[in-house]
């Protein structure tokens, strides 16, 4: 009798495993996605921004050429064999600390040689566990010495728990602009974003706008942006166009200069993607024609590239730079008609520091 009391507790023990198992995931999984429910916020709106203050120059000078270089730098990982597990790779951290800091250098020295006068750039972490938590901000007030800079933030997430190999974890990353004249001020505007669970892998959208006196009366209004792409439909991606074009056109019909630049992430030039690619599948469907049926009166792309369209800014990362990749161009300049364009160009650097190769405009204030 006894003896079969102990196979009755045994069997009974065994069968409570899976259960206990199953219900320990089961409470984990809630316990996480409430985390990312309480922890998520959105930056305010109109977020007045610190600028910090190195630059000589008071005054931007009419008739007077200038240059400007947009660059988003990957927060430092995309080495040309890198590959980043939401564009369908496997990586979601940078191959070492080491290498950051060797991509983050790279790019500023590439730049540097364009002899800027403003520098628009996107993708910069400061905390993140992707990136080693290398400040990258700091390394690039550093490379442009005598440069104001003005940080907005774009991506502050909760611990990412995916893939779960290497999980993304931590992220705090931003837009960063440099000049070598006085910013007087700046502020942050938040974009419209998808309000589904999507939400939590994309970035906090912005743009920021920092404005410098000319010596003229009027202003030159600096937009750098980083438009969405992940997890996000025609409509939102229209509206977000239709506000950046709307503070454009606004800048503009007060007689001040406006200048747009960053990351799109659209096709820019609406063909790029046939240019570049004899073939590609629907999976690179991400780069959509840019709208130019939103542009507002006033307001115009820069597309006349030196070299011609030769040269793409961005190839998608689902397997190790070649020729085979899927490329496109997505970044680029957008300005108000009393700017003039006097040279326009992306640089080809093979994709050596960034997913993204750099684009270069000189110009004048008419």
């Amino acid at each position: 009798m006894a003896r079969d009391q102990k196979r009755k507790k045994k069997r009974f023990k065994w069968w409570k495993i899976p259960i206990v198992i199953l219900l320990v995931i089961l409470i984990a999984a809630g316990g996480y996605v409430a985390y990312l429910l309480l922890s998520y916020n959105r930056i305010e709106d109109n977020q007045v921004l610190d600028v910090y203050h190195e630059a000589q120059i008071k005054e931007v000078q009419t008739g007077t050429e200038y240059t400007a270089v947009t660059a988003n730098l990957g927060f430092g990982a995309y080495t040309p064999d890198y590959t980043f597990f939401m564009d369908g790779g496997t990586q979601s951290w940078a191959a070492s600390k080491e290498s950051v800091a060797a991509c983050i250098d790279g790019s500023a020295d590439l730049i540097k040689e364009q002899n800027p006068d403003v520098v628009f750039f996107q993708e910069i972490d400061d905390d993140s566990t992707r990136s080693y938590h290398v400040d990258q901000r700091q390394m690039l007030n550093d490379s442009f010495k005598g440069y104001d800079s003005v940080f907005a933030r774009n991506f502050h997430s909760a611990f990412l728990a995916v893939p779960p190999l290497q999980p993304h974890g931590f992220a705090n990353s931003g837009i960063f602009t440099l000049a070598d004249f006085e910013l007087t001020e700046s502020v942050r505007r938040s974009l419209p974003i998808s309000e589904s669970f999507s939400k939590f892998f994309d970035l906090d959208r912005c743009y920021s706008v920092s404005r410098a006196k000319t010596d003229n009366g009027k202003e030159l209004v600096l937009i750098n942006l980083h438009l969405s792409a992940y997890g996000t439909d025609g409509d939102l991606q229209s509206q977000q166009m239709t506000m950046l074009f709307n503070e454009m056109k606004e800048e503009y019909d007060k007689g001040n200069y406006v200048i747009a630049a960053g990351d799109f992430n659209h096709d820019f030039t609406v063909d790029s993607k046939d240019v570049f690619n004899e073939s590609y599948s629907e999976e690179y469907s991400w780069a959509a024609a840019f709208p130019d049926e939103l542009i507002p009166e006033g307001i115009s792309k820069v597309t006349d590239y030196a070299s011609g369209m030769v040269t793409p800014s961005c190839r998608n990362c689902d397997v190790p730079y070649s020729d085979e990749c899927f490329t496109v161009i997505v970044d680029g300049f957008m300005v108000s008609d009393n700017i003039t364009p006097t040279y326009m160009n992306i640089i080809d650097n093979g994709f050596l520091y960034s997913d993204h190769n750099p684009v270069v405009m000189k110009f004048q204030l008419n």
